[in-house]
């Protein structure tokens, strides 16, 4: 079984963070996965690596804006290398840049690209994660996360599925087609229409509408290196993370 991850955005609002950790891995967790948030230049990484050895924790894989690695790259991969991430991945645009042209997606394939060449000649890996908005049409007919990911050949991609499903896509078919791009999943739900409004109508895994048995089935045939759970925003982060990593470990079992 692929080890289970878990992105600390998730628990933002239920500080302080070491005693995330200690919850996560009495959980059974083995790895977590840092936000654009906590990843800055404040952060003390040494201190944090102490804290997830502490947990027998691992953070293969974190999350971090463009404009840093842009303006900064060295500073990031020694932050990343004291924590023992491998992967770094861009998360996201600012909303005022999520409707572009084709041309324009074209344009930020290119900066990432450009933007990744310190990283991976650090020995790191850098990709994208996506939301919704690359899953929108171009005026002229085209899908911007593929003009990003084919003007960005060298990144990886940290698929989130559910984000997929709300841009309307089928779940599986997203899977599929970028099965040779994909390093890293994350594994959140979508609540049945009208539940979980409190929540922004996202579920626990497993509580929600997604297919988890075919998709847990599909990732772990290729090898997903990385499947991360997330909720945008639970009322309760121990009950969202207890309830989900005890659905995927059912859902890998019946495989």
């Amino acid at each position: 079984m692929t080890p289970l991850s878990y992105q600390l955005y998730s628990s933002r609002n239920f500080p302080p963070l070491n005693d995330t950790l200690s919850l996560l891995s009495k959980l059974g967790y083995s790895a977590v996965e840092g936000y654009g948030g906590m990843m800055t230049e404040d952060l003390d990484a040494s201190a944090l690596r102490l804290e997830l050895d502490k947990n027998s924790l691992q953070m293969p894989t974190c999350h971090i804006g463009l404009p840093p690695i842009q303006d900064s790259p060295e500073s990031i991969i020694s932050m990343a290398k004291t924590l023992g991430i491998e992967t770094i991945y861009v998360p996201a645009v600012p909303e005022s840049e999520r409707k572009q042209s084709s041309e324009g997606w074209k344009k930020l394939g290119e900066s990432l690209e450009e933007a990744a060449k310190p990283i991976l000649d650090s020995g790191l890996q850098m990709g994208w994660h996506n939301h919704a908005f690359e899953f929108a049409v171009t005026e002229d007919g085209d899908l911007p996360l593929d003009l990003i990911l084919s003007s960005a050949p060298s990144l990886s991609l940290e698929l989130d599925i559910a984000w997929a499903v709300i841009g309307k896509h089928d779940a599986l078919e997203t899977v599929n087609k970028y099965a040779d791009r994909l390093s890293a999943a994350h594994i959140k739900d979508i609540a049945a229409t009208g539940e979980c409004t409190d929540e922004d109508g996202w579920a626990d895994v497993g509580y929600g509408t997604m297919d988890w048995q075919t998709l847990v089935n599909r990732l772990l045939e290729l090898d997903i290196k990385n499947l991360v759970m997330e909720h945008d925003n639970p009322k309760d982060h121990e009950r969202f993370a207890s309830r989900s990593i005890e659905t995927i470990n059912r859902l890998a079992g019946a495989r």
